[in-house]
């Protein structure tokens, strides 16, 4: 992907998330905004995936494992 195409995606990933800003109350829990926003981005033909697993490192310690 180039620059281009990461500012386009950016641009529409902003978008959307003011759209979901705008549409939906404040105060709702997060998941009813990843919802949203998914949703969102799904009517803009961009594929997201949702909580996807992230190894996380801190001081040599693989963090989410268990201990």
């Amino acid at each position: 992907m180039n620059k281009e195409e990461y500012n386009n995606l950016s641009k529409e990933i902003l978008d959307s998330a003011i759209r979901v800003h705008k549409e939906m109350v404040p105060g709702l829990l997060e998941s009813v905004y990843e919802l949203c926003l998914q949703k969102e981005l799904f009517l803009r033909n961009i594929k997201t995936e949702q909580q996807v697993f992230l190894p996380l490192h801190y001081r040599g310690h693989e963090l989410n494992k268990e201990i």
